[in-house]
C-alpha cells in the first residue's frame, strides 16, 4: 500500500511516501526549485502542490499517480473556516485574503485527481501532523508528544499529546494569540533579521546576557498554572506579521524593551545580544515547564518534539536534560518541512490502524545520483579537474588536516533543514579561523553563526557533557557544553559560549562519513570534522549540478562528489 503525504499549503512544501507504512522517499521542495522554503506563503497559492518533490517520490517507487492507495495534505479546512467563524484574527492581513485562501484549499484534492491520483483522500490538521511526524516516526509504543510552533490550522499555537499504540490524542492546548512561534518571528523583526530568521537570533543569543531584558520578557510571556503560557496580546500583535514582505508591528515590543527596532543595516550592538539571549531564556522557562506538566498529565517516561520551535537545540537539550523524561525523540524535519511525513504516519497508523513501522533512524531521504550520472555532469563543464579518489576517505581527511574546505555530495539528500554529511561543506574543526573563512568567503553570512561538528558517536561523551543520550544529537538538534580538556582542540566549531550543536555520526547510518571522521581522527587525534550546510545564500544543493554550480562560485577549495575529487582548474590550465 503507497501512501503519499503533501505539504503545500502555507511554506516549507513538501512529499512524502510511504510503503506498507515504512518511508521510502521524503524531500522539500525548495531543493529541486531552488526557491527558499519551496514558495511565497500566499493566499493566493495554498494548492500550489510540490510537484518536483511528488514526482521524486513517485519516481523512487516507480510508480504512477493511480498505483497511491490514500493522498493526505496537512491541513484541515474545517477547522481553519472554524476559527474565523469564532472572530479570532486570520493569518492574513484582509477578509478578502482569507476568503481566497480558504476558497483555493479545495483546489489541492482535484488538483491531485487531474494529474491522475485515484485513492481516497485525506485532510489532516497541522498539528496533528507535526504530532504524527514524531510519535510515529520513533520506536516508542507510548510517549509525550509536544507540539510547539506559530499557529496550527486550529486556534491553537501549541498542542500536549499522548500517543499510545496507533493513537494520538491531545490532552490539552495553548490557545493563539499566545505563541512561542510568533514571539520569535517577531523579536527577529525588532532586532533586524527576517521573519524566517529565527536561526540566526538563536546563534546571536549566546553572545548576549538574559538578566538585562529577563524583567521585560517576564512581562510579555509567562507560565500559567495549568501547565501552559500566555503572552500580552495587546502589545505583541503578532496578527500584524507579514512574510510579503517581510514586516510586523514592533511597537508593543519597542515599549517594553525600551530600546528602537534595529534598522536592517545598522550594526548589531550588545543590546541586540541581550535581547536574543533573553529571548532564549524565556524559550527555555516556557518549554521546560511544559514538559514537566505534560510528564504529569501523561506519566510517560518518553518524549516527543514537534514543530518550529523543536528546532531550537539549546531548548531541547534544557526541556530534555532539566526535565522529567527518560528519553527523547526529534525527527530532523521537525518544521513545516516535516508535515507530509506526518500526515502520511497519520493515515497509516491512526485512520488505518496498521502495524506500527520501525524507527526513522536518519535523514537521507532525498534524491541520490549514481557514479554515471555524476561524471556526466563533471565532462559537461568547463574549468574543473576531477579523479577518482585513491583511497576515499584518507584522501579526504588529509586535506581536510592540510586546511581545505570540502563540499561533500554522497547518497541521498538529507530532509531538514540541517546538513547531515551528504549536502554539506566540510573543514578542520581545529582551526579557529576557519569559521571565518566559511561565514565571510564561502557562505557569506554573519560573524555569529556558529559552524557545528560531526562527531563519531562513540566518541559523544568523552568530549561533550551530555546528561541524557537522545538520537535527536544524530539530527543536530541537541547543544551540548564541550568538555574543558578537549576545547583547545575544536576552536572552529565551538560556540561563544562553550557549547555546540553536535551531530553524532554513527557508523551503520553514515559508514562512508564515518570513514571519513575516523580517518581524520587517525591523523588528527580529533573524532570530529566541522561541518555545515552546502549552499551559499540558497537551499542546500540537491543534484551535482547544485554542486558544481555552488563549488564554482564560491571559495571551496575540492569538491569530493560521489567517488571523485574535483578541484578548479588553475588559470590558464588546460581541463
Amino acid at each position: 500500500m503507497f501512501i503519499l503525504g503533501i505539504n503545500s499549503v502555507y511554506h516549507e512544501s513538501s512529499a512524502c511516501l510511504l510503503k506498507d507504512g515504512v518511508v521510502i522517499a521524503a524531500a522539500e521542495e525548495e531543493r529541486f526549485n531552488r526557491v527558499k522554503h519551496g514558495k511565497e506563503a500566499r493566499a493566493d497559492n495554498p494548492h500550489e502542490l510540490p510537484m518536483n518533490a511528488i514526482n521524486f517520490c513517485l519516481d523512487k517507487a516507480g510508480i504512477r499517480p493511480a498505483d497511491v492507495d490514500h493522498i493526505t495534505c496537512a491541513a484541515d479546512p474545517d477547522e481553519i473556516q472554524a476559527v474565523l467563524d469564532s472572530g479570532l484574527p486570520s493569518p492574513w492581513d484582509s477578509a478578502e485574503k482569507q476568503a481566497e485562501f480558504l476558497g483555493n484549499l479545495p483546489n489541492i484534492p482535484k488538483k491531485l485527481t487531474e494529474l491522475g491520483f485515484t485513492g481516497d483522500f485525506h485532510w489532516v490538521a497541522h498539528h496533528t501532523a507535526h504530532g504524527a511526524s514524531t510519535y510515529f516516526a520513533s520506536s516508542f509504543e507510548d510517549a509525550a508528544v509536544l507540539v510547539v510552533d506559530a499557529l496550527g490550522d486550529d486556534a491553537y499555537s501549541t498542542r500536549f499529546y499522548h500517543g499510545k499504540d496507533n493513537k494520538l490524542d491531545c490532552v490539552q492546548s495553548v490557545r493563539y494569540p499566545a505563541s512561542i512561534g510568533y514571539l520569535w518571528e517577531l523579536v527577529s523583526v525588532f532586532v533586524g533579521f527576517g521573519v524566517y530568521d529565527a536561526a540566526k537570533v538563536m546563534g546571536l543569543a549566546a553572545y548576549g546576557n538574559p538578566e538585562r531584558f529577563a524583567e521585560a520578557f517576564d512581562k510579555l510571556a509567562w507560565t500559567t498554572e495549568d501547565g501552559g503560557f500566555d503572552m500580552r496580546h495587546e502589545l505583541l500583535k503578532f496578527s500584524d506579521i507579514l512574510y510579503y514582505p517581510p514586516s510586523a508591528d514592533t511597537s508593543g515590543l519597542e515599549s517594553v524593551l525600551g530600546v528602537p527596532p534595529r534598522p536592517a543595516d545598522a550594526p548589531l550592538e550588545d543590546v541586540h545580544h541581550d535581547i536574543a539571549a533573553a529571548l532564549q531564556e524565556k524559550t527555555n522557562e516556557l518549554v521546560l515547564h511544559m514538559a514537566r506538566h505534560l510528564h504529569e498529565l501523561t506519566g510517560s517516561r518518553r518524549l516527543c518534539l514537534a514543530g518550529g520551535v523543536a528546532l531550537n537545540c539549546v531548548t531541547n537539550q534544557v526541556a530534555f536534560e532539566q526535565g522529567p523524561f527518560d528519553e527523547l525523540y526529534v525527527q530532523p524535519a521537525a518544521h513545516d518541512g516535516g508535515l507530509s511525513l506526518g500526515a502520511a504516519l497519520h493515515v497509516w497508523n491512526d485512520v488505518l490502524g496498521k502495524e506500527r513501522a520501525p524507527e526513522m533512524r536518519h535523514a537521507y531521504w532525498g534524491p541520490s545520483f549514481t557514479d554515471e550520472q555524476i561524471e556526466a555532469e563533471l565532462n559537461s563543464r568547463e574549468g574543473l579537474v576531477f579523479e577518482r579518489a585513491a583511497d576515499f576517505e584518507k584522501d579526504v581527511a588529509k586535506l581536510l588536516s592540510e586546511g581545505h574546505v570540502i563540499g561533500l555530495f554522497q547518497g541521498g539528500m538529507e530532509l531538514g533543514p540541517r546538513a547531515l554529511g551528504n549536502r554539506s561543506i566540510i573543514g578542520d574543526p581545529r582551526r579557529r579561523e576557519m569559521r571565518d573563512v566559511l561565514n565571510h568567503k564561502v557562505k557569506h553570512r554573519e560573524y555569529f553563526r556558529p559552524l557545528a561538528p560531526s562527531v563519531l558517536s562513540e566518541a559523544v561523551p568523552e568530549w561533550f557533557e551530555v546528561a541524557k543520550a537522545t538520537t535527536a544529537a544524530d539530527y543536530m538538534l541537541m547543544a551540548y557544553p564541550a568538555k574543558a580538556d578537549k576545547r583547545d582542540r575544536m576552536g572552529a566549531v565551538l560556540h561563544v559560549d562553550n557549547t555546540c550543536r553536535i551531530q553524532a555520526v554513527r557508523a551503520d547510518v553514515n559508514p562512508r562519513f564515518h570513514g571519513i571522521i575516523s580517518e581524520f581522527k587517525a591523523l588528527t587525534g580529533v573524532p570530529m570534522v566541522l561541518n555545515t550546510s552546502f549552499n551559499d545564500q540558497e537551499p542546500i544543493i540537491c543534484s551535482p549540478a547544485d554542486a558544481v554550480n555552488t563549488f564554482m562560485k564560491t571559495e571551496i577549495d575540492y569538491l569530493v562528489i560521489g567517488p571523485f575529487l574535483v578541484r578548479k582548474a588553475s588559470p590558464g590550465a588546460a581541463a
